[in-house]
């Protein structure tokens, strides 16, 4: 009986391996593997630029998939254009992925309204003529969401429900991230991999003394979990969960260089199984290299689309087993 048991686990683990070569040959060899533009429930963007797209980024695609998982709890919303360049000095665009938990409530709630919250506050803030405090920004909204999904379900669904919140603003000069959860946004920057956030988990140490002082415990139930119930430390809703958890987000501007070649935001499905790195190698391949030479221009989505779609497969297979949405922002196109 026991032998049998470990020939099966050796059977699955040869599986898993021989999938996850499956997929760094596409990735390797995509002339040999793809014919076609990916299929598979890519949702593409196909707004015209206008002058402040262009002034913000170049141009952008994204992914969202079911995954292993029963129900589709992911969430992605992208607004070019979403304060007009004249209204502010080039425009800004938005993208953000939102992973709920425990029903799709809050994350369709945050998809639908959050960013239209952010739209107010920059217009707001560009108005009183004082400059935009962006963390001061960022936090309104994210205060405002979570109030307002906690005061709107009287069934309790703000109460029980959740959602990370991973939001990427792209300015003509600045790149603006407010993260509350665990997903996660990534810059590719002169071929490096850069991380514009970090993930909030129960089991980081600031995070872990911060639900210590405020009463709580972090408890280790199928991993670190907050009261041993959720996974991480900072959401938008899961009113149950406070003082313990936080809808704060953590936020930070960056300066846009040159060398800035592509951001990625994408749900923990893909940042539990591929590292940084890859990501970005992964990428930086289908933007600036294979997929350019191996395909007619008229026969390919976008080329963000394509690299999204690429992250989602590689995802499924090294095992996720979570949703996977995935964003791929291009900021450069001249970098090669």
């Amino acid at each position: 009986m026991h032998s049998t048991k470990s020939s099966t686990s050796d059977n699955i683990n040869i599986n898993i391996k021989s999938k996850d070569k499956e997929i760094h040959r596409c990735y390797h060899n995509y002339r040999k593997k793809r014919k076609r533009p990916c299929q598979d429930a890519v949702a593409p963007t196909t707004e015209d630029d206008n002058c402040c797209t262009k002034a913000a980024a170049a141009s952008h695609g994204f992914i969202s998939v079911i995954g292993r998982r029963r129900v589709m709890e992911d969430a992605v919303k992208v607004v070019t254009g979403l304060v007009a360049a004249e209204q502010h000095c080039g425009g800004y665009d938005f993208f953000a992925v939102y992973d709920g938990h425990g029903g799709t409530l809050v994350a369709n709630a945050c998809r639908d309204r959050l960013h239209l919250l952010l739209a107010e506050e920059v217009v707001r803030g560009t108005a009183a003529d004082k400059g935009l405090d962006w963390c001061q920004v960022m936090c309104s909204c994210f205060m405002k969401m979570d109030k307002g999904v906690g005061e709107e379900n009287d069934d309790g669904g703000g109460n029980t429900m959740g959602s990370t919140a991973a939001v990427v603003v792209v300015g003509k000069e600045e790149i603006v991230v407010a993260n509350c959860g665990d997903s996660r946004a990534v810059l590719c920057r002169g071929g490096v991999a850069v991380p514009l956030s970090r993930d909030h988990k129960p089991d980081r140490p600031d995070e872990k003394e911060r639900i210590e002082a405020a009463g709580g415990m972090v408890i280790n139930w199928n991993g670190n979990r907050v009261l041993g119930v959720l996974a991480t430390s900072r959401s938008i809703g899961d009113h149950c969960m406070k003082p313990f958890v936080i809808s704060q987000p953590e936020t930070k501007v960056y300066a846009r260089k040159e060398s800035d070649e592509f951001v990625v935001v994408a749900s923990d499905g893909l940042w539990d199984v591929v590292s940084n790195k890859f990501v970005c190698e992964v990428v930086r391949g289908c933007l600036h290299g294979k997929m350019r030479r191996n395909f007619k221009e008229d026969s390919i989505i976008s080329y963000a689309t394509e690299a999204a779609a690429l992250l989602a497969k590689l995802a499924m297979a090294r095992g996720s087993k979570d949703n996977i949405s995935v964003i791929v922002i291009q900021l450069n196109t001249t970098t090669t």
